[in-house]
């Protein structure tokens, strides 16, 4: 299995380095060559699998050439530290189903493809006896999942961005309370845009990232992305096991990574299995527009709301999306987003009838999310965070003839202020979470200039 660039200008490369260069050379993302099918034979027999035998199976059809018993031990070693035996486990909520993603070391579904991730870099710079700088850049959750993912490695040494006052008071101490000499926080004075921004800006700096090493975190890592395609093909195969053939899922996004993840899966899996991905936007709704108008603009700033993981208005992976959506036409590709970059635009229209065949939408207000957690909770006794709550009410909405799963994707502890508007109380801090505001923390706030980013990286990068 080789890997190309959305954007057309580098030469097919194999898993281990696709792992490593992050974003592509040419600026582009990397995919693989040709997607793999699952034979619906397969599907009887990987309904008895554990969630890690099943990742081991799904994944194996990604790596290439790396020993099976290898992959093996790295998945093993990632899904050790959940507090749940399977991993992601499917929970019947009323009418839907819930998939539990936030059951990893920092209560959210980054936990899922990044405690692998990190695995997968040691692995690789254990071969090469190398060492990496990682940059990322975070909206909330991915900066505290990658940190635990890398926090003491050997040769590793982690630059994670968020945007200063942006995220959640808990999210922004899960970053900042690691003092782990080879973790660096940056509190960006801007928004995750910005931060995105800056370390694209490094990345496509080949010089700059060469000497650096510069290894990357955030979902424009393909390996990201792989990882969350294993639990929709897991909750999939749990319906199915229940007598379902067909299922949609609503997944709240962004950064459209996670649904990136699942529209992997539906073309994975025989036609019909995944019938329809519901993209569940909040006030930032870019991507809902594209989906229901075919308008993929940015639309004044960037919106604070209660679920921050998706206050953004330019999404990362939309660049993999479009290179189906346009045939796998690499130069329409690269055409489109340079014209994006100058406009802040993209005329999607003609192409809707297409991502219907996938998709649909649903913008959720602030109200509307806070009246969800309160109903649910209500009705269900389930209490659910505010990004998942967007996802619930865009599938109460949008709900067909067959089961939806919806994806939860942190813990609600992790947003206890809008969690307590919704019901009226504060929630209860699991473990992993109490006492982190009396814990020591470190952090650098510093303007969204990517040559402030750099001199620092440079001032503190192993070399």
């Amino acid at each position: 299995m080789n890997y190309i660039s959305t954007r057309g200008g580098i030469a097919p490369v194999p898993f281990d380095q696709a792992v490593m260069m992050g974003l592509a050379r040419d600026g582009g993302l990397l995919l693989p060559q040709t997607l793999p099918t699952i034979d619906p034979v397969l599907l009887n027999a990987w309904q008895t699998l554990s969630y890690q035998h099943l990742a081991l199976e799904v994944l194996s059809l990604f790596t290439g050439d790396m020993p099976r018993a290898d992959l093996d031990d790295l998945i093993d070693r990632a899904y050790s530290s959940f507090r749940h035996p399977q991993v992601t486990p499917l929970r019947q909520v009323g009418g839907l189903h819930i998939l539990e993603l936030f059951h990893g070391p920092t209560l959210a579904f980054k936990d899922v493809a990044l405690q692998l991730l990190g695995n997968l870099f040691e692995y690789e710079l254990k071969k090469s006896g190398g060492f990496m700088n990682i940059i990322g850049a975070t909206s909330g959750d991915t900066g505290s999942a990658a940190i635990c993912g890398v926090r003491g490695r050997k040769g590793i040494n982690i630059f994670i961005l968020h945007p200063h006052g942006r995220t959640s008071p808990i999210q922004a101490l899960q970053m900042t309370t690691v003092t782990d000499a080879n973790v660096f926080n940056i509190a960006v004075r801007g928004t995750f845009d910005d931060a995105q921004a800056i370390v694209k800006t490094l990345f496509n700096d080949l010089d700059f990232r060469d000497t650096h090493h510069l290894g990357a975190v955030n979902s424009i890592n393909w390996a990201r992305v792989l990882a969350q395609v294993v639990y929709y093909i897991f909750a999939y195969l749990k319906l199915r096991k229940s007598g379902f053939e067909s299922v949609d899922f609503s997944v709240p996004t962004g950064n459209f990574g996670d649904i990136f993840a699942g529209y992997v899966a539906k073309r994975l899996l025989p036609k019909g299995c995944i019938k329809r991905l519901i993209l569940a936007a909040n006030a930032n709704d870019i991507l809902a527009r594209f989906v229901n108008q075919g308008d993929y603009s940015i639309a004044g700033a960037v919106v604070p709301t209660s679920s921050p993981s998706m206050d953004i208005q330019i999404a990362s992976n939309f660049e993999r999306y479009l290179y189906y959506l346009f045939n796998e036409d690499s130069d329409r590709v690269k055409a489109e987003m340079e014209h994006f970059a100058a406009t802040g635009r993209m005329d999607l229209s003609g192409c809707l009838e297409e991502v219907r065949r996938d998709f649909a939408a649903r913008a959720v207000s602030e109200e509307e999310t806070i009246a969800t957690i309160r109903q649910v909770y209500e009705e269900h006794g389930y209490l659910l965070d505010p990004h998942t709550a967007v996802g619930v009410k865009a599938a109460q909405e949008l709900k067909q003839d067959r089961p939806v799963v919806c994806l939860a994707t942190a813990h609600p502890a992790k947003f206890g202020d809008a969690v307590k508007k919704a019901i009226g109380k504060d929630v209860e801090l699991p473990p992993a979470l109490a006492g982190l505001s009396t814990l020591e923390s470190r952090c650098e706030v510093m303007d969204a200039d990517a040559e402030l980013i750099r001199s620092y990286l440079q001032q503190h990068a192993l070399l």
